[in-house]
């Protein structure tokens, strides 16, 4: 009787051990599951989205709109952008921007606004390298059609327009999803 108590106990104390190690490695299990986390892509957003987020281009972003440019400059691209800030909107001369926003100056204005833009994502690098490559001036042709001369002055990338007319590069490399941003300090004017 008394081995068949000890062998009770026993099979007693091994359910109770085998039950203990299985809660354990249970346990284990939920201690080690692989937890995924939601990770949020933040995309950059194309050239208008980039220009209409800084309150600095908002005479760029009004003109943009009346020209009808909108679609073009949310395109694929690529697009390199010399983007007039505010300032250099107010450097022209008085009445300028107000007339070439009315309805029926929108070809003047379209014509100014693509004289700022060119085909192919040149960042600063790119148009420096340029500049120096080619003896200090770099001209390239917008997509108006017209060209416009890059070169070098004191450290910064000036552009010369058709007329003589000049701009310097005040931020470079604005990222865009179809293209880069040089905000540049004057409005650059087609013949």
């Amino acid at each position: 009787m008394k081995l068949i108590k000890s062998l009770a106990m026993l099979s007693v104390l091994g359910a109770m051990v085998a039950s203990c190690g299985e809660a354990k490695k249970e346990e284990t299990v939920e201690t080690t599951e692989i937890v995924e986390e939601a990770v949020e892509v933040v995309e950059t957003p194309n050239i208008v989205g980039v220009a209409s987020a800084n309150a600095d281009f908002s005479t760029l972003v009004a003109a943009v709109g009346a020209a009808d440019l909108v679609g073009t400059l949310s395109g694929e691209g690529p697009f390199t952008v010399f983007a007039p800030t505010n300032a250099a909107f107010d450097k022209l001369p008085a009445g300028t921007v107000e007339t070439l926003l009315k309805p029926e100056s929108k070809a003047k204005l379209t014509s100014v606004l693509t004289y700022h833009v060119v085909s192919g994502k040149f960042e600063a690098a790119a148009v420096i390298d340029a500049i120096n490559a080619n003896n200090g001036k770099f001209e390239v042709t917008t997509v108006q059609g017209g060209k416009i001369t890059l070169s070098l002055v004191g450290g910064n990338v000036v552009l010369t327009d058709a007329n003589g007319g000049t701009a310097t590069v005040v931020i470079a490399d604005v990222a865009a999803s179809n293209g880069v941003i040089h905000a540049i300090d004057s409005v650059v004017m087609p013949k």
